[in-house]
């Protein structure tokens, strides 16, 4: 299932670059764009003071850019040497295809909506396959005309291992630019987390740091909150503490039971979830650590 095809003159060469803070870093970047006659249509740029690191988002029109994105990449090699060798840069092409495999057990609301999305040219990516731990979401991915798998899951953890090693090849089969946790209600092992590290993403049924865990809205209500959300992160080996890329949050009040509080939290979990899985898949997230820079 591919997404709508993108303008020819939209186009882009997205560059995005981390290194330790110092002056003339922006002018250096500029001018050698403009050296070759580029367009920058898109900039950000970010400096934090506390860490001393400084950020940067580039997108150049393809269109005046007088060689390929690998003759770009390699020219543009020499400049962030100049920056340091703890400099970190990509470059991607807007017009090469992006890939995303989806994870899921049985809540189907993410995985309905990325589906649509993606069917409406709105997600800029192919969803190229869904893998499930239960069967139950096979018929609306394949009714969306995307290969379903499914990989059951043994009830003791410690005997998943083999479990977990096929959704692997079965992943890697289709070279993803994103793994998402579509709540795929299984806890990945720390070397998967590593394995697929910055390119894995979850949403998360509250506004992390809070309820980390599961059942957090059992936890929201036997609180009290007034106030609910979602958060989509990067995964790591740490439970819900990976580096956050979007949140939202919706109120709530003494009347919302349980079930009311779940209702309202489906939505924010689509809009963050899909929000979160575009940015990182147009080159908008910078990770640092523990925290990223997002330029939306």
């Amino acid at each position: 299932m591919s997404s709508a095809p993108a303008i020819a003159d939209d186009r882009r060469f997205v560059l995005t670059l981390g290194c330790p803070d110092r002056p003339g870093i922006i002018a250096r970047i500029t001018s050698f764009i403009a050296d070759f006659g580029g367009s920058i249509v898109e900039a950000g740029y970010h400096s934090d003071g506390d860490i001393g690191w400084f950020f940067t988002r580039q997108a150049i029109k393809a269109s005046t850019v007088p060689f390929d994105a690998d003759e770009l990449r390699t020219r543009f090699a020499e400049v962030a040497a100049e920056f340091g060798p703890e400099t970190e840069w990509e470059l991607h092409d807007s017009g090469e295809p992006r890939r995303v495999v989806l994870l899921v057990s049985k809540d189907g609301h993410c995985l309905h909506d990325l589906l649509g999305r993606a069917n409406s040219g709105e997600l800029p990516a192919t969803i190229e396959a869904v893998i499930g731990n239960h069967p139950d979401l096979a018929g609306i991915t394949e009714a969306h005309g995307v290969k379903f798998h499914y990989v059951p899951f043994p009830k003791d953890p410690a005997e998943r291992g083999p479990a977990f090693e096929q959704v692997r090849e079965l992943v890697d089969g289709h070279d993803p630019h994103a793994v998402v946790l579509a709540r795929f209600m299984q806890v990945l092992p720390a070397d998967l987390c590593e394995y697929w590290a910055g390119k894995a993403i979850n949403i998360h049924h509250s506004f992390l740091p809070s309820f980390v865990g599961a059942k957090p809205y059992h936890q929201a209500h036997a609180r009290g909150v007034k106030l609910i959300g979602a958060t989509c992160h990067y995964v790591t080996a740490e439970l819900d503490a990976g580096p956050i890329i979007e949140q939202d949050v919706i109120r709530v009040d003494h009347a919302d039971d349980v079930r009311d509080m779940v209702r309202q939290g489906r939505d924010i979990e689509r809009v963050v979830l899909s929000r979160g899985l575009r940015w990182h898949l147009e080159g908008r997230v910078l990770v640092h650590g523990r925290r990223t820079v997002v330029f939306e």
